[in-house]
């Protein structure tokens, strides 16, 4: 507890927000509301993890990379976080000295590379925690030279979630990176599913009307749940649920696992659901199979998993260029995304009973139901709301409480079709975490090439993170099997 005190407090003081005058500050700039949320501390932060087929070595020049993209991207990258006399929170443009943020830990060389795992873990851990310096813009470059299990060498970058959400940030970091195969074509990416346009006609009337009666309906009550497990209710204490204060000041285990892309679509073509329908009822099957062999019933507890969904609509990435001088793509920027609480389902004993399927399809019914809702909407503008009469700290804690009092969270991102590389040096793996968000247990998707990556963010000392990863595995072999 002292170290947690500790911790606290030095996260309070180094990003204490420095505070300017009304002639020193650029108006121009304001941080975004929910910028301003993820701003008190412990600042949430965005690891991304690239992991190269070759050693790491200084023939990637990651200065000249950053340069040539970083700085023309969008102004916050450059920009230090300042609050006037007022309160109110701006972006303030500064000189960009990339030397400052390109870090290279050292450590003994000739370890094991099992030694190097532990180590690399702990390193990820320690720099997610730690706070950033506030006379500096708010991201970091770690260069990890050292062999592990997953790599010859590993980059990561750790970002500041005011700077923007998976999605604009993803775009950013790719867009200092090329095709192995040719350099001179763009990145590709898998497109997003939209909604199709309705047709004119008396059937697609009524069939637009029903769908409108019903998202009021979904509305409803997605939106008074929404509200009663932010404020009065919270899950109950489980083996994936540590439920006291301040789980956001300590420290977790970050565990990676791969799928085949090709496989997951298999099985999602034959049940006729979403990747993220299959790989969520995977997950929520292996959390359900770990909650009951560590406590007897809790696999049957009430647990819900927060989903974040991106709100913009679009059918993939935009490039920087786009994102830049296209008119059409400026809002992109930034962070776009809401929560949707999904109850996960229930590990019944009774085998006859049991069906691996049903996670799949109870998420499929969820998601889609939340899809045809504006319960997403209207509890953003209950933040706006609160931050607006109420004041920015009043909004962070209602944003806190729907988070803490879910029992973990779960977000999935598309990456590249095609192999990246930078500086010629072709990249193998590429994965995120989340950090200093009130939950022990927390999931990350990305697709990369033909790949699935599955990340757990786990409290340390609460979750064993190997004994979930084999749950999990087990859950995928269940369902793969089961849609057989």
């Amino acid at each position: 507890m002292k170290k947690l005190r500790a911790l606290q407090e030095r996260t309070e003081m180094e990003l204490k927000i420095k505070k300017l005058g009304p002639e020193e500050v650029d108006m121009s700039e304001p941080v975004s509301p929910t910028g301003q949320y993820f701003s008190i501390p412990p600042a949430v932060c965005i690891i991304a993890v690239f992991e190269f087929e070759n050693p790491v070595d200084d023939s990637i020049n990651f200065e000249g990379l950053i340069m040539d993209t970083i700085p023309r991207v969008n102004p916050r990258f450059t920009s230090i976080m300042v609050e006037d006399e007022k309160g109110e929170k701006y972006w303030k443009r500064v000189e960009l000295k990339v030397e400052d943020h390109i870090i290279v830990p050292h450590f003994p060389d000739g370890l094991s590379t099992e030694a190097y795992d532990d180590i690399f873990a702990d390193y990820i851990s320690d720099t997610g925690m730690e706070p950033f310096l506030s006379t500096r813009p708010l991201w970091e470059l770690h260069v990890f030279k050292y062999p592990t299990s997953n790599a010859p060498g590993t980059v990561f970058f750790k970002l500041h979630h005011a700077l923007g959400d998976g999605y604009s940030l993803m775009g950013v970091l790719l867009s200092c990176l090329q095709r192995a195969d040719n350099p001179s074509i763009p990145l590709s990416f898998p497109k997003f599913r939209l909604l199709p346009k309705p047709n004119i006609g008396l059937k697609s009337l009524i069939y637009n009307v029903t769908q409108v009666l019903t998202g009021l309906q979904n509305t409803v009550l997605d939106f008074s749940m929404s509200i009663l497990k932010s404020t009065f209710f919270e899950d109950p204490q489980t083996p994936i649920r540590y439920g006291k204060d301040g789980v956001e000041f300590r420290p977790i285990n970050v565990t990676t696992m791969t799928f085949s892309l090709d496989q997951v679509k298999k099985i999602k073509d034959r049940l006729e659901v979403t990747l993220n329908d299959v790989i969520a009822g995977v997950v929520f099957l292996g959390t359900r199979l770990y909650m009951e062999s560590t406590t007897s019933e809790s696999g049957n507890s009430s647990s819900t998993s927060l989903v974040l969904l991106n709100t913009r609509s679009i059918d993939g990435y935009k490039s920087v260029e786009e994102m830049l001088h296209n008119p059409e793509t400026q809002h992109l920027w930034g962070n776009q995304f809401g929560f949707i609480q999904v109850s996960i389902p229930k590990l019944y004993k009774s085998e006859h009973t049991f069906n691996p399927l049903k996670f799949v399809y109870e998420v499929h019914a969820t998601v889609k139901r939340n899809r045809n809702s504006w319960a997403i909407h209207l509890t953003g503008m209950v933040l706006e709301c609160l931050r607006k009469y109420r004041g920015t700290q009043v909004a962070a804690k209602f944003l806190h409480r729907i988070q803490k009092n879910a029992s973990m969270g779960l977000t999935s991102m598309m990456g590249p079709v095609e192999k990246m590389a930078a500086s010629n040096q072709p990249i193998k793996g590429l994965y995120v975490m989340i950090f200093n968000v009130p939950q022990s247990y927390k999931v990350t998707v990305m697709s990369y090439m033909n790949q699935l990556r599955v990340v757990l963010g786990t409290e340390k000392g609460v979750i064993d993170p190997h004994k979930l990863k084999r749950c999990i595995l087990e859950a995928y072999e269940m369902i793969h099997k089961a849609s057989l």
